[in-house]
This record gives C-alpha cells, sequence and structure tokens, in this order.
C-alpha cells in the first residue's frame, strides 16, 4: 500500500513561482514512474510531467520551460518545481507513482493551485 503525502499548493500571482511535495512511503526503487496530472474546471484531465525510475522526463507541451519535475530519493519525495505561473495553470494538481514489478498505481489526494491576477 503506497501512500501519497502532498503539500505546496495554494494562492500565487501570476508570474511567480510555486514548488508542489509529494511524499511517498515507499523506498523511490520500489517505483516506476511516477509525476504529477492536473485537471482544471470544465477541462479534462492532463498529464503534466512524469520522471522514470531511470530520471527521464517528460512534459506537457503547455508547461514546458516553466516546470521541472524532480525527486530527492533519500526522502522518497518527487517534487514539481513550477514557475512563471500563467492563469490557465489554476487547476487542481495530483500527485501519482507507479509501483515498480506489478504497475500499481496510487494517486495522492489534491492539490488546488490558482493562479490569480
Amino acid at each position: 500500500q503506497v501512500q501519497l503525502v502532498e503539500s505546496g499548493g495554494g494562492l500565487v500571482q501570476a508570474g511567480g513561482s510555486l514548488r508542489l511535495s509529494c511524499a511517498v512511503s515507499v523506498s523511490i526503487f520500489s517505483i516506476n514512474d511516477m509525476g504529477w496530472y492536473r485537471q482544471a474546471p470544465g477541462k479534462q484531465r492532463e498529464l503534466v510531467a512524469t520522471i522514470t525510475r531511470f530520471g527521464n522526463t517528460n512534459y506537457a507541451d503547455s508547461v514546458k520551460g516553466r516546470f521541472t519535475i524532480s525527486r530527492e530519493n533519500a526522502k522518497a519525495t518527487v517534487y514539481l518545481q513550477m514557475n512563471s505561473l500563467k492563469l490557465e495553470d489554476t487547476a487542481v494538481y495530483y500527485c501519482y507513482v507507479e509501483r515498480y514489478g506489478d504497475s500499481v498505481t496510487s494517486w495522492g489526494q489534491g492539490t488546488q493551485v490558482t493562479v490569480s491576477s
């Protein structure tokens, strides 16, 4: 049973920065892919960023150059650094991990990110 605890969401002005954290209850080495989804009102869920067990990263076109996903292995934590935030980045952000071996996916509870003008 993988547990995910998210933090760092909140209100930020356009052009500002925010850092999301997701602490995972198991070793990073027990995880295949991990990353962040988001869902804005009236829109489909969007995969924002992923990082594999090998450190390879992928980003949605809408956030390339502005967001950075990373992990800290010793703390079993994945981060999403969000810079140059735009109004359209407003959404509920969900952390997920895919467990290595059986590919079971776990989800965080969701964190609201609101970007204001």
